[in-house]
């Protein structure tokens, strides 16, 4: 009985390491994140642009789009649109981010120790 739940739980590991591996790619720190249902803002996360969130918010409000914007910062800023939306949209949407906002280089205040 021992070695057959032993070889259970050591396949069971390996599926949930292989999971794990395919399934969570690294991403990067999300910055914000937008939910818009039938044109409306319905939940968001982080820190948005004023402008930008003005902007998307006309836009979803006027193709009723139902989809999630989200920013994600690893080495550069990334835009993520969901796949629902059209093409056009999605180019209509990065245009009005505001990339440079967060390509400024972030100056390193603290005191480096020697």
């Amino acid at each position: 009985m021992t070695p057959t739940v032993l070889k259970i739980a050591f396949i069971a590991m390996g599926i949930f390491i292989a999971y794990k591996l395919i399934f969570n790619a690294k991403r990067g720190l999300t910055v914000f994140e937008m939910h818009f249902k039938q044109g409306k803002l319905k939940t968001h996360k982080g820190k948005i642009p004023e402008k930008f969130e003005r902007e998307c918010r006309a836009i979803a409000k006027t193709n009723k789009l139902t989809c999630t914007v989200r920013a994600e910062k690893n080495n550069g800023v990334r835009l993520h649109v969901s796949a629902n939306v059209s093409d056009a949209l999605t180019q209509r949407i990065r245009n009005v981010f505001p990339f440079e906002y967060y390509d400024r280089k972030q100056v390193d205040h603290s005191r480096k120790s020697s």
